[in-house]
Order: C-alpha cells, then structure tokens, then sequence
C-alpha cells in the first residue's frame, strides 16, 4: 500500500496535466485535483483501489465544474412561467440594456443632474408609477413582503391591524402574515371566518386603537362555494366613515387590463390602477410577478401614506439598488407604450395553444430521431407561477421523451441546465416557457442523450 500511495502524483503535476485539456481558472484545476488525490488515496487506503494514476481528463471535468458560477443561467421547460425557484420572470430586452447601461459606469441615482446636488433614488420611477396607476404618489423596495412591512410599520406601528382570517396568507418560505405584522409592530385583529367575512365585521372591530383596515389579495390559492368579502371599494366607505387608514396588499400586481386578461384565456385578476381608483390609501404589489420585472416591492397610494412609508427608518434597509430600478423603469416603460407583449411573461401567458403546438412540433424536428428514445408532441397544461392566478389553467404542448430510466433523462437535461417535468414516466418539455433562442441549446441537449 505504501508503494501505492507514493505513486501518486503531486498536485501540481497533475493541475498541469488537466490544464492540457481544460481552460479553467488555475485555482480550480489545483483544487480539483487535490480532491482527486484525496480520493484516490481514501480508495486505496480503503482497499478499493490499486491504482495511483488518476486519469487528467477527470480532473478537467472536475476543475470546469468548480469554476462554473454557483448562479447561472437555465431553461425552463417546466411550463410555469413565473417559476419562484428559477428566478420568476425572464426580463424583457429593454430591461436588460438598460441593466447593462447603468451598470456600465457610474449613474445619477442619488444626484440631480440639473440642479447639480444631492437628490433621491425614489424619485426616478415616481411619475411613472403615478401615470400608469392613477396614484398620487409611489415607492420602491426590495420585494413586496418589504413593501407590505414597511407599510404596515408606516400606517399602523404599535396599533391594531383589522384583517380577514380567509386573508391570513402564508406566502414562500413560510412567511407568514401574523409574522409580518409583528414585524411591523401591529397589533392582528381578525375577523370574520375563513370562507366569510362581511363589512359589519370590520365595522364591529374597529376601536380607539384601531390603525388600519387591511385586505390581503389571496394571490396564490382561492376559497370557493359559500364565501364572502368585502371590497376594496367597501374597505374604503369604511375607513373614511371612522377615520381609520385602509391597505391592500395585491401581491402579484396585474397592470393588464381585465379584458385583455380574460382574452388570454386568464382568470381575471384585480389590476392595481382598480384598485388606487378604489380610494385605498396604500397598494403593494410585486415587480417580478404579473409585472414581469425584477424583483422589486412597489407601493403606490395617496401622499400622506407614501410618504410616510417613504420616511420611515425602515426604508434605509429596504430600499431598491440602481440595477432593480433600472430594469423596473424600462419594464414600466413597455406598459406606457403599450407594448406589453414585448414583456416576456405577458408573452409566454398570452401565447395561444395553437401558437405552442406549432412550436412545440418545430422542437421536435429540430430534435429528429433519436436512438432508444420516442419523441412525441403532446398537449398539456401550462401554470403561472410565482403564487399568481393558483386557478388558471393554460392550455400548452410539450415535447415529450420515453425510453429511456426518467429519472436519467432529467438528470442529465439539468446537466445541461434544461429543467422540465416528469409526469407518466416521461419527461416533459413544455414549449410555452421556452424563448425562441432556447429551442435549438434545448434540441441538442435531447439529442446528446443518445447512448454513445
């Protein structure tokens, strides 16, 4: 064994032999064979191995994989499009330009260029968050579970918080509403029940030390049968009526219309300028959700409420970074032109299954035969994602692979960063979250399973 062991090569030869058949960083190629000796020598010491010589080209493999970044790009195939642990929404072109052009150099985020002084990073999507949502004034955060803290810590710290138990939401990671209202410093009062909750109950709750009606958009399940709730519209006739300051919290926040929705094939979901021209004195929705821009929180409503938002301590810690506003100001920027399609979500939502079948059979040749496998086109059914529309159920078509063990298809598909489904024993590929340029990248990963 000793004989063995001292056979082994030293770290710095065998780096130098990967390096031959690899362009990885020289870290990379000295960890990854550091690891090799290390296992080798475990092998041998444990009597499975005799062999000291470690194959370079092993080495190399190891070295690329380390040096490739932990973050990085993958295709969804899945078929949800606001997919939650695949980054939700694809930015648009325009958002990506006008990352890549702040990012280039330096940026007027915090200084006035006219006035040649100090100015402020919540002023830059101001007026065109008050344009497209009839509001008279607008922040922005970090994401909306910050929008939704920093509101309630705004309207309501150390009051009581009137809120819906069929509202009690828990959104991703187990994020609770109770745990975000203790966050805030507000007192929950619940009321009604889980399936119904009528106006006399909000009115019956309020007290002295009443500081606000919240309403909470169940965005990411629903309550059907015998229900109840009251309206934005109501909330409002309320609070005004006893002088009690009224919030929703939409979450997804759709800016498409309900119309256009309904001619997507979606269900239709309440829209945020409905929802300021209630009279709601503050609305927090999410950038990357409906809205198909970076993550982002977004807080729209009347003065007095934005502004006290915008001038709590909190709003140091939760403030948006240069990148996220630019990316958010050039998505904005579409729905004023109208031009929401060019918003990738809106895309994949709007397409129309006839649309994806041709799509769908367009991968398929580009796939072509393949030995042990079958290739077939099949329908399916697309979801939105990202906790939005939980009901909404979009007809799709997936390129769909049998033959071969699933579970290895898959597994070697995320090899190659290319995500889908198993479902019936196949893996499926669902065209409706595939970008045009992804379907040659997807169609040379299918036919590279071919056994070789």
């Amino acid at each position: 064994m000793r004989e063995v062991l001292a056979r082994l090569p030293a770290v710095h030869v065998l780096a130098d032999a990967a390096a031959q058949r690899a362009t990885a960083p020289r870290w990379a190629l000295v960890e990854a064979a550091r690891r090799s000796i290390v296992e080798r020598r475990a092998a041998i010491v444990a009597g499975t191995s005799t062999d000291p010589v470690i194959d370079a080209d092993v080495v190399a493999a190891l070295a690329a994989e380390l040096a490739r970044p932990a973050l990085r790009r993958v295709i969804n195939a899945t078929g949800v499009v606001l997919h939650t642990n695949l980054g939700r929404a694809p930015l648009a072109a325009a958002a990506r330009a006008a990352i890549d052009d702040i990012a280039h150099g330096y940026s007027n985020l915090e200084y006035d260029l006219v006035a040649g002084q100090r100015g402020s990073r919540h002023d830059h999507l101001r007026e065109l968050l008050r344009e497209l949502t009839g509001a008279e004034d607008a922040l922005v955060v970090n994401n909306n579970a910050a929008a939704t803290v920093l509101g309630l810590a705004a309207l309501a710290t150390d009051k009581e918080i009137v809120v819906s138990r069929g509202e009690l939401i828990e959104i991703g990671g187990s994020f609770r509403l109770p745990e975000i209202l203790k966050l805030s410093r507000g007192v929950l009062v619940e009321v009604g029940t889980t399936n119904k909750t009528h106006a006399h109950d909000y009115e019956r709750a309020i007290g002295p030390a009443t500081g606000l009606l919240l309403k909470v958009h169940r965005s990411n399940f629903a309550i059907v049968g015998f229900t109840a709730e009251v309206s934005p519209e109501q909330l409002v006739a309320i609070g005004r009526a006893r002088g009690v300051a009224t919030m929703v919290d939409l979450g997804s926040g759709a800016l498409v219309d309900r119309a256009t929705q309904r001619a997507w094939g979606l269900p239709a979901e309440p829209t945020v300028g409905e929802t300021v021209a209630a009279g709601v004195d503050l609305v927090t929705f999410s950038g990357d959700k409906l809205l198909g821009g970076p993550q982002a929180g977004i807080a729209v409503g009347t003065r007095a409420a934005v502004e006290a938002a915008r001038k709590h301590p909190l709003m140091r810690a939760l403030r948006p970074d240069k990148l996220t506003l630019a990316a958010l100001a050039a998505t904005l920027s579409l729905y004023r032109e109208h031009r929401v399609t060019d918003v990738p979500a809106n895309r994949m939502l709007a397409a129309s299954a006839d649309a994806l079948r041709v799509t769908a059979e367009e991968l398929a040749r580009a796939i072509g035969a393949v030995a042990g496998l079958s290739i077939t086109v099949e329908p399916c059914t697309s979801a939105v994602g990202g906790g939005a529309m939980p009901t909404a159920q979009l007809p799709s078509f997936a390129v769909t692979i049998a033959g071969a063990p699933t579970e290895a298809v898959d597994r070697e598909l995320r090899r190659a960063a290319i995500v889908g489904r198993i479902e019936d024993g196949r893996v499926w590929l669902d065209v409706r979250t595939l970008a045009p340029d992804e379907l040659a990248v997807v169609a040379a990963a299918v036919r590279a399973l071919a056994p070789r």
